[in-house]
């Protein structure tokens, strides 16, 4: 071919002459790798960590329809319905409501890098993991970064935001719903309205809760409200869902993946309805919670009115590595659970009943596996 080439064109001669003997003279000296020679294989386990969780059939089947184009008509009809099921999920009619490619933390990176200035004040509850990571990046922005700190398994009073609204007067305050490190649920009625009186926006972190514990971002008064898709919508990661209100309105929009799988993921929670999701999962972890106190476990939470419906943190046994528990686990029983993050890290076990994975033969399952875990793993009786 390129002798032919040479002939052909006078001027590709010299250089068409020498293009055999160059691309001949260089062999391959990496080999294809042996693991690809091989087929794919992946083990069936039950996710019962704090996400990712299971997918439901539904959405795992969605992923395998055909590929369209980003500008068909037909992808922007899924965009729409995705947009729809968002707000539904929400409970919010906002015009700018949208998914995202990127996780959760994506999203709490685009909300504040759209809602902060360097030199703003900002006030975060930083009661876990997610208001320390806020405050971190806050501080990277350049704003005035305020932590109102608690212990792990602690929530915020209206009173108390009231106290740091009125001392630091901020532009943003940092709420996390379901802080997912600790198990705990944030109340939000009235602290919109409470921001808003002294002209704060209020910025809610609902990755852990959406779908799982009630959550009304117009009636509450959230202005900017997101999420993922990897806890209850069981959807692959990948994907975070962001709403902004008209106070807290931006313009930069991100491509959005993973439609096909986000989209059933949004149609089966209409499907089942909101309030039916709410109590599947309030029945699920009380059911949870009773059997691991059978076992003699303590619920790292206190007050049952602040527990997170969806992961459940489980003070860790006294004697006990929480390492070795969650590896027995995982390997007589192939379930995942885990162990803290943050601040929470060496308390705590967590145990997640995310959207499918929500019922009592998964409660059943993981309680047997906790008792045998505690019968067979290393005790420290000192």
């Amino acid at each position: 071919m390129f002798r032919a080439l040479a002939k052909a064109s006078p001027a590709l001669g010299p250089l068409a002459a020498g293009w055999a003997p160059t691309m001949a003279s260089h062999q391959l000296h990496v080999g294809p790798p042996e693991a690809l020679l091989k087929p794919l294989s992946v083990p069936s386990r039950l996710l019962l960590g704090p996400g990712p969780s299971n997918l439901a059939p539904r959405v795992r089947e969605a992923s395998g329809l055909p590929l369209l184009g980003h500008m068909h008509k037909e992808t922007f009809q899924v965009m729409d319905e995705i947009k729809q099921g968002i707000q539904y999920a929400f409970q919010t009619r906002n015009p700018l409501t949208l998914a995202v490619s990127g996780s959760g933390h994506y999203a709490l990176e685009t909300a504040l890098f759209n809602l902060l200035e360097p030199g703003d004040s900002f006030l975060v509850g930083a009661n876990g993991i997610w208001g320390l990571r806020a405050a971190d990046i806050g501080k990277r922005i350049g704003a005035r970064v305020y932590p109102m700190t608690k212990e792990p398994g602690g929530h915020y009073t209206l009173q108390e935001v009231e106290e740091g609204l009125a001392q630091h007067k901020p532009v943003l305050l940092f709420l996390t719903h379901g802080e997912s490190s600790t198990g705990v649920l944030q109340p939000l009625d009235g602290y919109g309205e409470l921001c808003h009186r002294f002209q704060c926006l209020l910025l809610v972190d609902a990755v852990a809760s959406l779908g799982g514990a009630p959550i009304h971002m117009d009636q509450q008064g959230i202005d900017v409200l997101y999420s993922g898709s990897q806890k209850v919508l069981n959807s692959p990661p990948g994907t975070s869902l962001i709403s902004f209100s008209s106070r807290a309105e931006y313009h930069h929009t991100t491509p959005v993946v993973g439609l096909y799988s986000l989209r059933e993921s949004l149609a089966l929670l209409a499907e089942q309805g909101l309030e039916s999701s709410w109590q599947r999962h309030r029945e699920a972890s009380a059911y949870l919670h009773s059997r691991l106190q059978g076992l003699g476990l303590q619920l790292f939470v206190r007050d049952p009115a602040a527990r997170l419906p969806t992961i459940t943190a489980v003070a860790v046994p006294a004697g006990y590595d929480w390492r070795d528990m969650v590896s027995y686990i995982m390997d007589h029983f192939g379930i995942e659970i885990a162990g803290g993050l943050g601040p929470s890290v060496g308390k705590v076990l967590r145990i997640g009943l995310l959207g499918c994975n929500a019922s009592r033969e998964n409660v059943d399952r993981v309680a047997e596996a906790l008792k045998e875990a505690l019968q067979h793993c290393p005790r420290n009786k000192l």
